[in-house]
């Protein structure tokens, strides 16, 4: 498995930044709005996944993780990332909790 790139320089979507202007509600390169074709709709769930107040980033930890499977140390319990799953997919079938 590979992660990153070779450079390790970061790496971004194919195509142009329309997309991401679409999404971000701001003028696409060169100060236009996209086509209405183009625009991205996001539900509630989505929105919330992408919010700037929640990206939290650990770095340190993300070099660490790469670093042990470059190792081939890097040890995946299987159990709990399908807890997890779960967890998540009966969550987001719950609804809103208010």
């Amino acid at each position: 498995m590979k992660i990153g790139s070779i450079d390790n320089k970061p790496i971004t979507p194919a195509g142009n930044d329309n997309a991401a202007a679409a999404a971000s509600g701001k003028p696409a390169a060169g100060g236009r709005q996209p086509e209405a074709s183009a625009t991205v709709a996001l539900s509630p769930v989505a929105a919330l996944l992408v919010n700037d107040a929640n990206a939290e980033f650990n770095a340190e930890k993300v070099a660490r993780i790469a670093q042990a499977i470059r190792d081939g140390k890097f040890k995946i319990n299987a159990e709990a990332i399908a807890d997890k799953l779960i967890g998540n997919a009966q969550e987001m079938l719950a609804g809103p909790q208010h």
